[in-house]
């Protein structure tokens, strides 16, 4: 456990922001894995959606986020 005052708030909002990224994490992956087992437009542009909302928060990187954009578009267009 951590001593110092400041060191005590660090891990109180480390805490808060791991919760707030778990929630946004797991809102990614329902939508990719219901755009991956049935491709619509509808799934396609929610599962944008959340890939975009997680780049803006630094939780994907944007060469990642392009790649399963990517490939959720060929699965579509397959």
């Amino acid at each position: 456990m951590p001593i110092l005052s400041n060191a005590k708030k660090a891990l109180r909002v480390s805490q808060r922001k791991t919760l707030a990224n778990r929630r946004v994490k797991a809102q990614l992956k329902t939508a990719l894995d219901q755009a991956k087992a049935k491709p619509s437009a509808e799934a396609l542009s929610a599962a944008f959606s959340r890939i975009d909302k997680s780049v803006k928060n630094h939780l994907l990187h944007r060469n990642k986020a392009a790649r399963l954009k990517s490939q959720l578009a060929k699965s579509l267009a397959a």
